[in-house]
């Protein structure tokens, strides 16, 4: 399955401040961007995927732009993907990929 190159482009452009502790894993049919070694975006076909705490997962699945992560033909806890017009500037991505790497932050201190 194809994913979106320029997509991936722009997110290695955006988490470059943490190059340090990122890492790139082919899965779910796309890339995903390991932070500290916990998941923390990805694209699949031309969305964004996030990895999100439940508060701010709450707030922002209400928008015109998400939609629950259902990779698995379920709900998956935790996820979301953001149509390509939900983050069509780099402020709008850069929000996104602040979810995420607050999501690995978390999970990685939780160890």
């Amino acid at each position: 399955m194809a994913f979106s190159e320029q997509l991936s482009d722009r997110i290695r452009e955006a988490l470059l401040p943490y190059s340090k502790h990122i890492e790139e894993k082919r899965m779910f049919g796309g890339i995903a961007f390991m932070y500290k070694n916990k998941m923390s975006c990805g694209v699949i076909k031309d969305e964004l995927m996030i990895r999100i705490l439940e508060e701010p997962y709450q707030k922002e699945i209400e928008g015109p732009f998400t939609r629950e992560m259902d990779f698995t033909k379920r709900p998956m806890k935790g996820f979301m993907y953001v149509h390509p017009d939900g983050f069509k500037t780099k402020k709008q991505l850069d929000k996104w990929l602040a979810y995420g790497i607050e999501h690995a932050e978390m999970a990685s201190k939780k160890k």
